[in-house]
């Protein structure tokens, strides 16, 4: 298989097996006209088996929502061909319109204008609890 060098642009690697075409989604990378890169169950030394995300374009990014799929991510931002940066995403504290509430009852479901507002109360078990209902977040 052979997959071409980006020249700007940045790669979501270290992503575990299987998480890539979720992150893919949720990014929204669908609606984009660039070219994207995903290649799934690549051989990993760290993590055995890994998922890669290339994206040869300067696009801004949602960095929760990698930190939400896959906390233990690394994006490599590349500049004319070479690596500049190398940026370890961790779990975010807040998300803000990455998940919607589940809980029909949440003021969410009644008040759309509303953001849907997710905040990290078990960092060890990954879990997201809405900030208004308190409803757990479903991965």
């Amino acid at each position: 298989m052979n997959i071409d060098s980006i020249q700007n642009g940045f790669v979501i690697d270290h992503i575990y097996a299987g998480q890539g075409m979720k992150l893919y989604e949720l990014l929204g990378l669908d609606e984009l006209d660039v070219s994207i890169a995903i290649i799934k169950n690549v051989s990993s030394k760290k993590l055995g088996k890994k998922d890669i995300i290339k994206i040869d374009a300067d696009i801004p990014v949602n960095l929760d929502i990698i930190g939400y799929v896959d906390p233990d991510a690394t994006i490599n931002i590349i500049k004319d061909g070479k690596l500049a940066e190398k940026k370890v995403i961790g779990m975010p504290e807040k998300l803000v319109n990455v998940i919607k509430c589940k809980n029909p009852r949440c003021i969410t479901s009644t008040e759309q204008e509303l953001d849907h507002v997710f905040k990290l109360t078990d960092k060890e078990h990954k879990i997201y609890r809405c900030a208004y209902c308190e409803t757990k977040a479903s991965k």
